[in-house]
């Protein structure tokens, strides 16, 4: 059983298995002579005995012939069934033969397997390594592209900044003359509201000079 499931193993990888493991199964010693297994008696001395016993010649043939034909099946029972030590050491003998030859079917399966898983590796490791490879490659050009578009995005917020740093300084340099041509008109109407004060003041002090020489005359 064992030979045979080795031979279908060994098919199946495609390596030639011994088939001298098959015949250690098949193979009979049969040490005890053929001519020992019968049990050999005086049949005409039995049949003798037997008609003298009174039973005729041909039933006393028949009894006898039916004695040595059980006697010959138990011998061959007993036979088949004892094991001597010549059996034993033929036994061992063809059992570490067959060992053997499985180990050495065992070694050949051994290295067909590596061999194939070695291969599988290899096939699978040039299969993982294209395969990262590509990842790879697509995660550059991913990110190629994400450099790219983020660069063109700097490159437009760079553009909205000088563009609005510009417009602010428009703005400033607007709200500057703004302002100064306030401050300009603010000196101006301070100006003038000083000259209206001083002449107001003048006026007044003038008009107060003219009333108390008035009462003055008056008084006199």
């Amino acid at each position: 059983m064992n030979a045979l499931l080795l031979r279908r193993a060994g098919a199946r990888r495609g390596f030639h298995v011994s088939a001298l493991a098959a015949t250690f199964d098949l193979r009979k010693v049969d040490l005890t002579p053929l001519e020992q297994r019968k049990l050999t008696f005086d049949s005409h001395s039995m049949v003798t005995e037997l008609q003298g016993s009174g039973f005729e010649k041909q039933q006393a043939e028949l009894v006898v012939s039916a004695l040595v034909t059980l006697s010959t099946a138990n011998m061959e029972q007993v036979y088949r069934d004892m094991v001597t030590r010549a059996h034993q050491e033929i036994a061992l003998q063809q059992i570490m033969a067959h060992l053997d030859s499985i180990r050495k079917d065992m070694v050949i399966l051994e290295k067909s397997d590596f061999a194939n898983l070695r291969s599988e590796n290899t096939e699978e490791s040039q299969k993982v390594r294209a395969e990262t490879k590509l990842d790879i490659n697509l995660q550059s050009s991913r990110i190629s592209d994400l450099f790219a578009e983020q660069e063109k995005k700097l490159m437009e917020a760079s553009t909205d900044f000088h563009h609005k740093k510009a417009d602010l300084e428009n703005d400033n340099m607007e709200i500057n003359r703004k302002i100064v041509l306030q401050v300009a008109s603010l000196k101006t109407l301070l100006e003038s509201l000083k000259l209206e004060t001083i002449r107001y003041l003048a006026a007044t002090v003038f008009s107060c000079l003219a009333i108390a020489l008035g009462v003055y005359r008056l008084w006199r």
